[in-house]
């Protein structure tokens, strides 16, 4: 191993940096994983994908109580939301997972530091904990290593003229603690986290308004998907105002403003800026070292996730491609099962998209514009969660799956759905496209009944207008 102290140093704890560190260390490397957060898991865990799924939950819970138990002959009084504790048992969920983390690494042999992590040389990275006073410099250790992964994350993108304050008007990290349900809030962005953000907090009370620049919620998605999201979303009492461009939210008292283009100003209590995510690669020592970023702020990367400069890598979000932490995962377990044998492989023709609103949406694969777009003939099949016997029994009958797939070949290119356990139903989907099943494969394969995956065969079969029910 010559001189070096380790093999590998790990810049990042979240799910794309902890995972390469703990398949590193099983491939027998010396590792070290370094994080600025005295909890190790990331902004996924932290404040993103397990804390809002968490409030998602105990909303949903709470609207179902108040609404959703008469059609099953369940009669309830007026019941009463505890959001003190309802926040709690998010913190407690947190701080379960984040000491699973610290404990998963440790018990594969990877020594963890906390503090900022900057690239200073090749094979040198400058660890700063931060912790010595005001008037000292922050303490300071080298760890030299053979080869350095960024797994950096991101942060909540800005947007111009949008006062982030952190009380009134901010971004998701704040609006997953908000102290009381407030009257009115304003969410700026129609994509995942806003819509998931915004039904938490229209759930347990508030008045929903949604600002979206593009024309159609949640853009990216299928277009079926997402106008029939619009449709049920505006159902459950969320207002949307799209192809609204917003110029400005302040703070005037105790109000929020925010003002758009060719509108009337808009009033509430909160606001919460969900327009995307940006990569987060400042500090790291990229300029002087000449690793390369695109236009967007984004590390350019090539064979093997490996950048520019020999024995750099990156991968996850700050990287180029969707910002999900289970992407981030299959490309830190390639990259460094890559460094090992040479070889590492992600399709991202196979990653899945979920959404967890209620009714879920997700996807894998291409959507009907993309594949329009690229020439590629398709034919589709879909079927609806209503003609369902196991929807009926749930009474939760909205939403369709719609599968893609290439009409010549009739390899499945793409599945989109809207319904009940929609982000749990993706995953056959994803391991069909991932093994180049047809659709006549997913129609032929046998499926229990009475199950929400009969949607998914009944979809296949409709391919080919074979569809039973």
């Amino acid at each position: 191993m010559s001189n070096e102290d380790y093999d590998l140093v790990v810049i990042g704890g979240g799910p794309g940096g902890y995972e390469a560190s703990i398949r590193a260390a099983q491939l027998g490397m010396r590792v070290a994983c370094v994080d600025k957060n005295s909890m190790l898991g990331g902004t996924c865990l932290r404040v993103g994908c397990i804390p809002s799924k968490a409030l998602l939950e105990s909303s949903e819970l709470a609207h179902q109580a108040q609404h959703g138990l008469k059609i099953h002959g369940i009669e309830t009084g007026k019941i009463k939301i505890d959001l003190q504790a309802l926040l709690a048992r998010k913190e407690k969920i947190v701080g379960t997972l984040g000491q699973g983390v610290a404990h998963l690494l440790k018990k594969n042999g990877v020594d963890s530091f906390q503090g900022l992590g900057r690239i200073v040389a090749p094979g040198q990275v400058e660890v700063t904990s931060g912790t010595a006073s005001d008037t000292e410099e922050s303490a300071a250790q080298t760890l030299r290593c053979r080869r350095i992964l960024i797994a950096t994350g991101s942060s909540s993108a800005p947007l111009k003229g949008v006062d982030l304050d952190a009380e009134r008007i901010g971004t998701s990290t704040e609006a997953l603690a908000y102290d009381k349900v407030p009257k009115e809030l304003i969410v700026i962005g129609a994509g995942a986290i806003g819509l998931e953000l915004g039904s938490v907090w229209s759930r347990l009370g508030s008045k929903v308004t949604v600002l979206e620049y593009m024309d159609i919620v949640l853009p990216g998605m299928d277009p079926d998907i997402s106008r029939e999201a619009h449709k049920l979303f505006k159902r459950q009492g969320i207002t949307f105002k799209l192809k609204c461009r917003v110029t400005k939210a302040v703070q005037k008292r105790a109000k929020c403003v925010v003002s758009c283009d060719g509108e009337e100003d808009l009033t509430a209590d909160r606001v919460l800026l969900a327009v995307g995510r940006r990569p987060h690669t400042s500090g790291l020592g990229l300029d002087e070292l000449g690793v390369d970023l695109d236009k967007r702020g984004f590390v350019v990367v090539g064979k093997n996730f490996e950048t520019k400069v020999a024995g750099i890598y990156a991968i996850g979000d700050c990287t180029p491609g969707p910002m999900l932490a289970h992407k981030a995962s299959e490309e830190g377990i390639a990259c460094v099962e890559a460094m090992k044998s040479g070889y590492g492989h992600v399709n991202y023709d196979a990653i899945p998209n979920v959404v967890y609103t209620h009714p879920e949406v997700a996807s894998v694969g291409k959507t009907q514009a993309e594949l329009e777009k690229s020439g590629i003939p398709v034919k589709i099949g879909k079927f609806s969660f209503r003609a369902n016997g196991r929807a009926l029994a749930l009474a939760q009958i909205d939403g369709f799956v719609k599968i893609l797939a290439q009409a010549e070949t009739d390899r499945i290119l793409g599945v989109h759905i809207i319904g009940a356990r929609a982000g749990d139903l993706i995953a056959e989907a994803v391991t069909a496209i991932e093994f180049g099943a047809s659709s006549e494969d997913l129609a032929r394969t046998c499926h229990a009944h009475p199950t929400l995956p009969e949607i998914i065969k009944e979809a296949a079969l409709d391919v080919h207008g074979q569809a039973i029910h």
